[in-house]
């Protein structure tokens, strides 16, 4: 019987297959980066390549054939594609928070002057005649009551309620347009208008007790604090004063959340391809759009203001309507809308364009991340 020998050499060669490195390991392999060569090291972590389609500045959801990720060194270079990193919902979020609590803060005179001016003939019944109050009229009794402060009271939990609320819009308004959208991937003008109305209802819904908070600080005479006005409302009112007026807000806020935001949309897609990603064409296109949106929902909003004040004669919106226009006439409708346009069309285009730059940023980051793990894939074939 013959005998093969088996070289000592082969079997010393022989290794079993590395045991794969556990999640965390993995992660970190994308921090790290590699020596050796003349250009960049790139590490193995994979990841998927983000999905393109969709409108302009839509944030795709991430599909197709794996891809290896960039390392840390590469990144750094490239802010844009970190960018693309951060999740959208987190990226969505604290776009539409930041850009609603500055612009409300800007534009916090102005509200407080329209208040006074919707709620004047509520709040002054049986100590005057006069049935209104006018802008400039306002103005001088906030500056000679309570000063310069006073211009901003009732701000703080204004900008409270608008973090939450304008990230809730903004980014609810996105998941409800793919909610929406057609088989075929189209949004219709019907499709943007719910879209718009659900994500002004949602947001409305969450928010609304800070809202009549707010309303009711801007308004009252003395120093009160948030606190203090809160424990007050419920316990003389009960829990139902945080949520007076709820039904004209929803049916005021839908309206002109769907024109407001379909509009922009759509005035933003006719733009030509070289101006669509240019800030100064965002705010141009958010200033029409809201003002179109203002003029068709403003008197919902003041019918809203005066049922969310304490003692209001009205109930409902169909009682609320024609009592308005017999106490102050059909202009008592729109009482305050010159500040309120003033304050709305700046703070509607400032949070519009704010979200929609951001948008653009991390489309364009996501282009480059692709980008870089495409030439990463080169280099590795």
């Amino acid at each position: 019987m013959s005998h093969r020998r088996v070289d000592a050499a082969a079997c010393d060669s022989w290794r079993p297959p590395p045991t794969p490195p556990p999640p965390h390991a993995r992660r970190a392999l994308a921090l790290r980066v590699g020596g050796g060569g003349g250009g960049p090291a790139f590490a193995s972590l994979t990841v998927r390549e983000g999905g393109g389609g969709g409108e302009e500045g839509e944030v795709g959801e991430g599909k197709g054939k794996q891809q290896q990720l960039p390392a840390a060194g590469v990144l750094v270079r490239h802010p844009l594609a970190m960018l693309a990193l951060v999740p959208n919902a987190v990226a969505l979020f604290a776009a539409g928070a930041a850009a609603g609590a500055v612009a409300k803060t800007i534009t916090a005179p102005l509200d407080r002057v329209k208040l006074l001016m919707q709620t004047h003939s509520v709040r002054v019944v049986g100590e005057s005649t006069k049935k209104g109050i006018g802008f400039l009229e306002a103005i001088a009794e906030i500056g000679k009551e309570e000063g310069l402060k006073g211009y901003w009271k009732g701000n703080l939990p204004q900008v409270i309620r608008i973090v939450p609320y304008s990230a809730v819009q903004l980014f609810s308004y996105e998941v409800y347009k793919k909610f929406f959208r057609r088989k075929d991937g189209e949004l219709t003008v019907f499709g943007r208008l719910a879209a718009g109305a659900c994500a002004g209802m949602t947001s409305t819904l969450v928010t609304y007790p800070l809202d009549v908070l707010r309303l009711r600080l801007a308004v009252q005479s003395g120093h009160s604090t948030m606190s203090q006005v809160a424990m007050n409302m419920l316990r003389d009112e009960g829990l139902a004063s945080f949520y007076g007026g709820l039904g004209p807000s929803l049916i005021g806020i839908a309206p002109y959340i769907a024109v407001n935001f379909c509009v922009f949309d759509l005035m933003k897609k006719s733009v030509p391809e070289k101006y669509k990603s240019r800030p100064e064409t965002s705010l141009a296109t958010a200033l029409l759009s809201a003002t179109f949106a203002t003029l068709m929902c403003y008197p919902l909003d003041t019918v809203r203001r005066q049922m969310q004040m304490k003692g209001s004669p009205y109930n409902t919106v169909l009682d609320a309507i024609p009592g308005i226009v017999e106490r102050d006439g059909l202009i008592g409708l729109y009482r305050g809308f010159v500040p309120n346009a003033l304050k709305n069309l700046p703070n509607s285009s400032i949070k519009l364009t704010a979200f929609d730059t951001v948008k653009t940023l991390i489309s364009t980051g996501q282009k480059e991340l692709e980008k870089l793990m495409q030439e990463n894939q080169e280099k590795m074939s």
